[in-house]
């Protein structure tokens, strides 16, 4: 350990490389130490983090709190498996359920295993609930989604980088065109739909937020053709979108979260931040009309539930409400964002600014293939901002949902210098 604490970036990097897969791309920046909404590297640079692990650190890197309900039960019992009961999930479930709002939990680890066990048991519904007659329920998914790199879930996608080279497909599956209830209402009136599965914005794809009014009409069509409203808040759940869910939307709430969202899924899929970014923690939350299709032995986890899990999990829920994070990425998302307009309004290198509380992107005046986005990411990079193109000419930015007003206009003055002062090649 004393050997590697010696390592320069520069080693560490080469490490990686030589004795890891190539199935990333990192930004040439090595992390050592994270606070709040910094991190350092092993020479001692600090940077601001814009891309919180891809929404996982909503609640800021290596939160009090968060921290001291790890190490706290890492002491005393950390797995039992499934086999038996344990003294946190039950408490864990109660927590959960009534936090937000549902009969039951299904507890897993990471993001695209629950999206996986909500296919599944929107399957499962689909056969004993609705009457489809075995083997012949279908999914629709949305188009430019991102549910994860499991076989299942690429089978549903459009990206060439998920999908080449890892044929053949799972059946069951339909895409349509994101943001398009004609599509969906088309869709749906296949009897054998099990259920319609969306990102209420699609983050990988680059922050692109549907019209208003959207998922609304998604939930209500899927309940006029009798098909599960199945929403992946996996990165836009837990506050990143200025409500607790992405799905809230316009909810009726007048202060705090008081659980009357515009959208309420029949599946609700969690992930990243439930977890504070200390522990993996996943989660799949149903009533009983839906949760109970699935009996023992047909779906599970030796890790799901744990015990480390479930207090990491409520203590990152804790923050959430108790410092207000929802509340703040509204306000400073809306900072952000006028930031950025006005920004876009004075650089011919930024084409668009869109986003929702503290989950935004630009969009770059260059076209997919160029490397205007990374170059550019890079430049933030050496002035002490970290952030990570996707989709080849768009900007992400994420940061941690403790940030100041004060540190947001920083971050903005980071921004705009890089972009004002870059030169295309």
């Amino acid at each position: 350990m004393s050997e590697l604490a010696t390592k320069s970036s520069q080693e560490l990097m080469q490490m990686e490389d030589k004795y890891g897969a190539h199935n990333y791309h990192p930004l040439p920046v090595v992390l050592s130490k994270g606070e709040g909404v910094y991190v350092w590297d092993p020479e001692g640079n600090r940077y601001y983090d814009f891309l919180s692990a891809y929404s996982a650190v909503n609640q800021g890197h290596c939160h009090p709190h968060i921290i001291q309900a790890l190490t706290t039960q890492a002491e005393t019992l950390t797995l039992t498996s499934r086999a038996f009961y344990n003294d946190q999930l039950g408490p864990y479930e109660k927590y959960v359920t009534d936090f937000f709002k549902y009969d039951k939990v299904l507890p897993i680890n990471s993001g695209v295993e629950a999206v996986e066990t909500a296919l599944k048991l929107a399957r499962k519904w689909a056969y004993k609930v609705k009457g489809v007659e075995h083997y012949k329920a279908k999914i629709i998914f949305a188009s430019g989604n991102f549910h994860g790199r499991t076989l299942a879930v690429i089978s549903a996608s459009v990206d060439p980088d998920s999908t080449k080279g890892f044929g053949p497909f799972m059946p069951g599956i339909e895409v349509i065109p994101y943001d398009d209830l004609d599509a969906l209402e088309t869709a749906l009136q296949d009897t054998n739909v099990a259920g319609f599965i969306v990102e209420p914005i699609q983050g990988e794809a680059g922050v692109k937020v549907p019209a208003e009014g959207y998922l609304a009409g998604a939930k209500a069509l899927c309940e006029k053709y009798n098909a599960l409203f199945i929403a992946d808040e996996v990165q836009t759940g837990i506050a990143r979108t200025g409500k607790l869910l992405a799905t809230c939307g316009n909810c009726s709430c007048d202060y705090s979260c008081q659980h009357n969202p515009e959208v309420k899924p029949d599946i609700l899929i969690l992930g990243k931040a439930l977890s504070g970014g200390v522990f993996p923690v996943s989660a799949v939350l149903a009533n009983d009309e839906i949760m109970l299709t699935i009996k023992p032995g047909e779906h599970g986890s030796t890790f799901g539930g744990n015990p480390l899990a479930c207090k990491v999990a409520i203590a990152a829920l804790e923050v959430v409400q108790n410092e207000k994070l929802a509340e703040n990425a509204e306000k400073l998302g809306r900072v952000f964002r006028e930031r950025m307009q006005a920004l876009a309004d004075k650089s011919d290198l930024v084409n668009l600014v869109r986003g929702k509380g503290l989950l935004n992107a630009i969009v770059i005046n260059d076209s997919e293939e160029s490397k205007t986005a990374w170059n550019l990411c890079v430049a933030m990079k050496e002035n002490g901002l970290l952030a990570k193109p996707t989709h080849g000419n768009i900007i992400r930015f994420a940061p941690p949902l403790v940030i100041t007003e004060e540190q947001i206009h920083a971050c903005c003055d980071i921004i705009e210098k890089t972009i004002l002062a870059y030169k295309k090649s």
